[in-house]
């Protein structure tokens, strides 16, 4: 019986009520599901896709907890900018997951292996390991060169994740900062400088003059 349903219930034999059947037989209201945003640039299909893959889940909370320190391993937080899931970078890798299912079981094996290795070694999986621990795995399967031959496994996964971090943290708001990429925006120009004029033998009306002939 859901809460508002117990409350009422209460209410009334509180009074010496009962709920009769023609009450009982009409349905709860439905709260009318909000409208699809599409973002400019966007097709209406493509916005329903969106939505919908944003309303499926594929990480189990144990793996996207290990996916956000893996993240913040990857890139943690300096005095340049945030770290890896503060961009919001594991739920781009959520949602990269559902957009391309092939990446899925390259993923789900991976994290399975890192969990496995670090059971075997320090005897709890990765997220429950010291950060020292942590942090000797990742050294060994992060340099594609270095790895031993029963890292490789491992040194895939990584690379897989690496990429995903790296495409999630530059393409967000604050990765696009810590670039220091301007993009498109006015800025405001204050005519050709002093010592440029001074060289050509020019003045600031003159170089009026030259434009306006443009």
């Amino acid at each position: 019986m859901k809460r508002r349903d117990t409350l009422k219930a209460i209410s009334l034999s509180s009074l010496g009520l009962a709920v009769g059947p023609v009450e009982a037989a009409v349905p709860e209201p439905t709260a009318p599901k909000p409208p699809i945003k599409i973002p400019g640039g966007r097709l209406k299909k493509e916005a329903e896709r969106d939505a919908k893959l944003n309303a499926e889940k594929f990480f189990t909370p144990h793996e996207l907890q290990t996916v956000t320190v893996l993240s913040d391993i990857i890139i943690p937080a300096d005095a340049r900018s945030g770290s890896a899931s503060q961009a919001g970078v594991p739920a781009f890798i959520e949602f990269m997951m559902k957009d391309q299912p092939r990446s899925q079981t390259p993923m789900r094996g991976g994290l399975r292996w890192i969990d496995n290795v670090c059971t075997k070694r320090y005897g709890k999986p990765f997220v429950q390991c010291t950060k020292a621990q942590q942090i000797e795995l990742v050294d060994q399967i992060a340099y594609p060169s270095k790895v031993a031959p029963d890292m490789t496994q491992g040194a895939s996964f990584f690379s897989q994740l690496r990429n995903l971090v790296m495409t999630g943290f530059y393409t967000s708001k604050m990765g696009i900062e810590d670039l220091g990429y301007m993009g498109n925006v006015p800025n405001q120009w204050n005519g050709v400088p002093d010592d440029v004029l001074k060289q050509y033998g020019l003045s600031y009306e003159d170089s009026k003059q030259e434009a306006a002939k443009k």
